[in-house]
């Protein structure tokens, strides 16, 4: 399933579980699978710019976020977060994610999910554009057809 997953998604970003992770039913808990797509998302863009995102003028603030469960994850599960664009607009960003499970030589998917960054002057909070050096990072991420 790896040439699969990398040819959907062009980032794999790794992600590791915690202990803090799993709730009382010994798997990680749900709420906690929105933290693996922020934590991928914004490290991905620090990375991908070469710049602190929290130094910007705009800053991405998230309006929208949903998440389909495929299996369970425990800690100490290993994890790579698939990342790309489904639609990069004039001060949005829609990320189509997956959480994956590293098991072997394999990836087995636990998670899908949206991603929505609306990017906003910090100081007034409104719309405004993506900064030139999110978008540029942005671009690599676009995909075809991200529903495939």
């Amino acid at each position: 399933m790896v040439g699969r997953v990398t040819t959907q998604y062009p980032v794999l970003w790794p992600v590791p579980t915690r202990w803090a992770d799993n709730d009382h039913y010994g798997h990680v808990n749900n709420v906690t699978y929105y933290a693996y797509f922020d934590t991928a998302v914004n490290a991905w863009l620090i990375d991908a710019t070469g710049t602190d995102i929290r130094e910007l003028p705009a800053i991405g603030i998230v309006a929208e976020t949903s998440c389909r469960f495929h299996a369970s994850l425990s800690f100490p599960d290993t994890l790579q977060v698939g990342l790309r664009i489904a639609r990069l607009g004039r001060s949005s960003i829609t990320y189509d994610l997956a959480i994956f499970r590293e098991a072997g030589q394999d990836l087995e998917l636990a998670a899908t999910g949206t991603f929505v960054h609306v990017y906003v002057d910090e100081e007034t909070r409104k719309p405004v554009e993506i900064p030139e050096v999110i978008r540029s990072a942005a671009r690599t991420l676009v995909t075809e057809d991200p529903g495939t």
